[in-house]
């Protein structure tokens, strides 16, 4: 397992000194967070933040300020990442039915290995945090060689001069996201674990 799947966290900010925003977006089911996302294989980490940046607030023009740092974000125990797209089998072996594919990053549970292939599970929650229930669950098997226990955050700091309604949606992902400005001194609860990565974004005052 000598892959690395490559995260990017975008603080997006205007404004100075104690009148500065920072630029949060609501998931309909997993709460207040900032835009982030992942790097494609083959992408340039700094091209994928400035791409995320973008997709995930729908502004162009944002000002990248600069880099924050990086910090190693390895998996909870009994979960690997998908380092690379791939398809899911029905059973250890690539001739086999194969019916879904499993983007890049995604957390999966390892259940068996058998003959260069490895059994896992996704489960998809229906709010994050505290789950009710899932949503929905995908069970199948992968070449070993497209999992990976290695995953790296990389912060950038992205400053913007649009202007932009009080609120505003975005659609990413088929889900509707609703984006705002929120004060530096007065941040409404951000969700776990990225309330964690707010380290990066005081660092840089």
């Amino acid at each position: 397992m000598t892959s690395m799947v490559q995260k990017v966290t975008c603080f997006i900010i205007r404004g100075a000194n104690k009148n500065s925003e920072v630029l949060l977006l609501i998931h309909p089911e997993a709460g207040i967070q900032f835009p982030a996302g992942t790097v494609e294989p083959g992408e340039d980490i700094e091209a994928a933040a400035r791409r995320e940046a973008a997709e995930e607030t729908g502004i162009n023009g944002l000002v990248l300020m600069r880099f924050l740092g990086e910090s190693d974000d390895p998996p909870p125990a009994g979960f690997l990442f998908v380092a690379h797209p791939t398809p899911v089998y029905s059973r250890p072996d690539a001739n086999s039915f194969d019916w879904v594919n499993f983007r890049t990053g995604l957390p999966v549970r390892v259940l068996r290995h058998k003959a260069g292939f490895t059994q896992v599970s996704y489960d998809e929650p229906n709010r994050f945090p505290n789950p009710e229930y899932s949503t929905y669950t995908i069970t199948g098997w992968v070449h070993d060689d497209v999992l990976t226990d290695q995953r790296r955050r990389n912060f950038y700091l992205f400053e913007s001069h649009n202007l932009t309604p009080p609120r505003w949606t975005v659609n990413i992902d088929n889900h509707l996201y609703e984006l705002f400005w929120a004060p530096l001194h007065h941040l409404p609860a951000i969700v776990p674990p990225q309330d964690g990565w707010l380290k990066w974004l005081m660092g840089t005052d």
